[in-house]
């Protein structure tokens, strides 16, 4: 079931780019927009079913409000389908 969950939140290509940028570290929402070039109200909504699926964490400083990836199994997935399919290759 866990599994299921994780795919199911993985396969909105929007969420799969935001896990894709947090692999890389914490952002916060001005650079996730600018990295994915998603606009604000969409950003906003696939941000809180990430949190809501317990996939990102989220800290405030000031007025940001900073993402970061707080899945283990999450990253693990997302590192492999970075090595599969983004990492550059010499072939």
């Amino acid at each position: 079931m866990q599994a299921s969950q994780l795919l199911k939140s993985l396969s909105h290509p929007d969420r799969l780019l935001l896990l894709c940028q947090l692999t890389q570290g914490e952002y916060c929402v001005s650079e996730l927009e600018d990295l994915v070039g998603v606009g604000q109200p969409s950003l906003s909504q696939q941000l809180g079913i990430l949190r809501k699926d317990e996939l990102v964490t989220t800290r405030r400083e000031g007025k940001q409000i900073y993402y970061s990836i707080a899945s283990d199994d999450a990253l693990s997935v997302l590192q492999l389908l970075y090595e599969r399919f983004c990492a550059k290759t010499d072939a």
